[in-house]
């Protein structure tokens, strides 16, 4: 199966023609209105949905599948993820944004060259997203992902810079 993104969630239906409530991140309302068909996931299961028709009401979307055309047609995809090709996300993103699947994996490195570790996973605390970064120890750190700490993130070269500033990695 292709490489799919989460763009919003299933929250519950709207109304009794099968319509649902899609909970998204705020500023994608766009990638909504340009995309025809989305991966509904939930658990083991993935069903392809039409876009028949979409509205925003507040901060949530209102859309009715081609595929479901009841309440309780709607209910049996409450809590089911929506999800997009990645190569077809890819065209929204900003210029020094990043997809959390691409940074994971990566080696980082100091300004020196000097390898620190891995990148084992992206988390967002309050507001930033923090790095985990694991040693050859398997020691983790945890790396505030911002400009000044991380002046260098290189998809091509997989690889990260980390300025290192007094607690980190000692």
């Amino acid at each position: 199966m292709q490489n799919l993104l989460s763009i919003g969630k299933i929250l519950n239906f709207h109304g009794i023609k099968g319509e649902v409530k899609v909970g998204f991140t705020e500023g994608d309302e766009k990638i909504f209105s340009e995309i025809a068909e989305l991966f509904a996931v939930r658990g083991s299961q993935t069903t392809i949905l039409t876009i028949e028709q979409l509205r925003f009401h507040k901060k949530f979307a209102l859309i009715k599948f081609k595929e479901i055309n009841s309440v309780d047609e709607a209910i049996e995809f409450k809590g089911s993820l929506l999800k997009a090709p990645k190569e077809l996300l890819e065209k929204y993103l900003q210029e020094d944004e990043f997809y959390i699947s691409d940074l994971v994996g990566l080696n980082a490195y100091d300004e020196e060259g000097n390898l620190l570790g891995k990148i084992s996973g992206v988390v967002n605390i309050k507001e930033q997203d923090t790095l985990f970064i694991k040693d050859e120890s398997n020691k983790e750190t945890m790396v505030p992902f911002n400009r000044e700490i991380v002046p260098d993130v290189d998809l091509k070269e997989k690889r990260i810079t980390i300025r290192r500033i007094e607690g980190l990695f000692e």
